[in-house]
C-alpha cells in the first residue's frame, strides 16, 4: 500500500474513470469528499465510496461531505430532508437556548443516521464563522447568530451530536469567516479589523471547541496579523492565532484550493499551504490536471500530521443506541415541515 498523502480530493462524476482509478491508486490521498454531483441514490453512493477506499488500500479512508442544511446541504431527498440552515437554530435559540441546543444536536444526529448509511464518516459542520452586518453572503443564513456566544452553544451541540452518531465534525472556516466582504469561491477577502476584534468576536467559538478533531481554514487575509496571505497559507496566523491564541492542535485543512481566492498554479498553492502548517490540501472539483498539480507538491503524512489524523480519526467511538423514528420524531416538534 502507497503511503498516504496530504491530500483530500473530489472525483468529477459518480462512478470513477480509469484514469481516477490510476490516479488515486498511484497517489494515494488520505482521504476524499463528495459533492452534489457526486449523488445519484443509495447504492451508487456505497459503491462510490467503496470504489475510493479499495484505490488506496484502508477501508477506514475517511470521506467528507458538506451536509449543513440550508443551502449547503449536498445530500437531498429522497435521500435526506431538505434541513434547516445554522440561523434556523439561532432563532430558535434566541427565544429558548435549551430548545435551540437540543435541535442542534438533534440535527447533526439526523445527518450522522444519513451520512452512515451511505459510508459517508466526516461531515464539514459546525460553521463557526460569526458574522458583521454587511458582510458577504457566502456565509450568510450558514452562520448560527451574530454573537460568539450562540454560535459557541449551538456549534458545541451540532459536533456532539455529529460524534454520537459516529461521524466526525470539521469546524469552519478557522479563525473566522464572518468579516469577509467578498466571496472566496470567486475572490480574495481582505479583513482590516484589528486584533482585538477578532480575538473579542471572530476567536471565540473556535477557541471554545478546540478540542474538536478537525478545522478547516478560512481563504481570507487579516491585515492586522499578515497583511500579505490568507489564513489559508499564512505561517503566522496558522502558528499565532490558529495553533497558539486558540489552541487547536486537532488536524488542520484548508479550504477548497479549486477556489479563486487562492492565487498561483495547483502545485504552488499546496506548497504554500503546507509551509504555512496547515496538515491537509483539499482540492473539490474533481479536474484530473489540477489535481495532479496539488498531488506534485504534497507528501506523505508524517510527524504531527500524521498524529493529528490518527487522532482525528480515532474519535470515532461506538455509536450511541440512539433510535432514528424517535430522533425525527423529536425533530419533528421543532421544524414539522422537515424531519
Amino acid at each position: 500500500m502507497t503511503e498516504s498523502k496530504s491530500m483530500i480530493l473530489g472525483c468529477a462524476g459518480k462512478s470513477l474513470s480509469r484514469e481516477e482509478i490510476r490516479f488515486y491508486r498511484g497517489e494515494c490521498p488520505w482521504g476524499f469528499i463528495l459533492f452534489a454531483r457526486n449523488i445519484s441514490e443509495t447504492e451508487q453512493i456505497r459503491d462510490l465510496v467503496d470504489e475510493m477506499r479499495d484505490c488506496v488500500g484502508r477501508p477506514g479512508a475517511p470521506v467528507f461531505i458538506d451536509q449543513e442544511g440550508g443551502r449547503v446541504q449536498r445530500i437531498r431527498p429522497p435521500l435526506a430532508p431538505n434541513y434547516p440552515a445554522g440561523a434556523a437554530l439561532g432563532a430558535l435559540w434566541r427565544d429558548d437556548h435549551d430548545a435551540g441546543e437540543r435541535a442542534a444536536w438533534l440535527l447533526a444526529r439526523l445527518h450522522a443516521f444519513d451520512l452512515l448509511k451511505l459510508g459517508i464518516t466526516v461531515d464539514c459542520l459546525p460553521v463557526l464563522d460569526v458574522p458583521i452586518e454587511g458582510a458577504s453572503d457566502v456565509i450568510g443564513a450558514r452562520a448560527y447568530g451574530k454573537e460568539p456566544n450562540s454560535v459557541t452553544a449551538l456549534g458545541k451541540a451540532s459536533a456532539e451530536g455529529l460524534m454520537a452518531g459516529g461521524v466526525l465534525p470539521v469546524m469552519k472556516h478557522i479563525p473566522g469567516h464572518g468579516r469577509a466582504f467578498a466571496d472566496t469561491h470567486f475572490e480574495l477577502p481582505i479583513v482590516n479589523a484589528s486584533l482585538s476584534d477578532l480575538q473579542r468576536h471572530d476567536f471565540p467559538p473556535f477557541r471554545e471547541l478546540s478540542h474538536l478533531p478537525m478545522a478547516m481554514t478560512a481563504h481570507v487575509v487579516y491585515a492586522a496579523v499578515d497583511p500579505d496571505n490568507p489564513a489559508t497559507t499564512s505561517g503566522r496566523v496558522v502558528d499565532e492565532i490558529i495553533r497558539g491564541e486558540i489552541g487547536f492542535d486537532g488536524l488542520l485543512i484548508s479550504d477548497d484550493t479549486s477556489m479563486k481566492a487562492l492565487s498561483g498554479d495547483f502545485p504552488s498553492k499546496a506548497a504554500a499551504i503546507l509551509a504555512a502548517g496547515v496538515d491537509i490540501v483539499l482540492h473539490c472539483n474533481g479536474v484530473m490536471e489540477e489535481m495532479a498539480g496539488i498531488a506534485s507538491r504534497t507528501t506523505g503524512l508524517e510527524g504531527r500530521t500524521l498524529e493529528r489524523a490518527e487522532r482525528a480519526l480515532n474519535c470515532i467511538g461506538e455509536r450511541d443506541q440512539a433510535d432514528e423514528a424517535e430522533i425525527r420524531a423529536e425533530f419533528a416538534t421543532y421544524f414539522e415541515a422537515v424531519a
